[in-house]
């Protein structure tokens, strides 16, 4: 009659482990904010700095570059700067969400929702 009862610990633990999850991975969003990554054009030249969420929070700009017949050129390379950011802050926080599912055991590759 109760024979399907012993499965109801399985779920406890599984609810449990949810909820362990979904604290750890609150805690990846905040971190995700604090970490920063810099992305750079024109051999440093210009300098854009994100959050590993993606946020640009910071430009930095030689002031030697500006010369106003160069202004495409410094337009690409503020671009440039900023793609590069994106791309470093994609990377941390793939390589942040990696160490968090590893340590869950779940699959590699397995993607969260964010």
């Amino acid at each position: 009659m109760f024979k399907g009862l012993g499965g109801l610990g399985d779920m406890g633990k599984m609810m449990k482990a949810a909820q362990e999850m979904q604290g750890k991975m609150e805690s990846l969003q905040d971190d995700l904010r604090a970490i920063t990554v810099t992305g750079e054009s024109g051999a440093g030249m210009v300098r854009a700095t994100s959050t590993a969420k993606g946020e640009l929070v910071g430009l930095d700009i030689d002031p030697s570059i500006f010369n106003a017949d160069e202004k495409e050129v410094v337009e690409d390379l503020i671009l440039a700067a900023i793609k590069d950011a994106q791309q470093k802050a994609s990377d941390k926080s793939q390589e942040e969400m990696r160490k968090l599912t590893e340590g869950l055991g779940l699959p590699p590759g397995m993607k969260l929702p964010f």
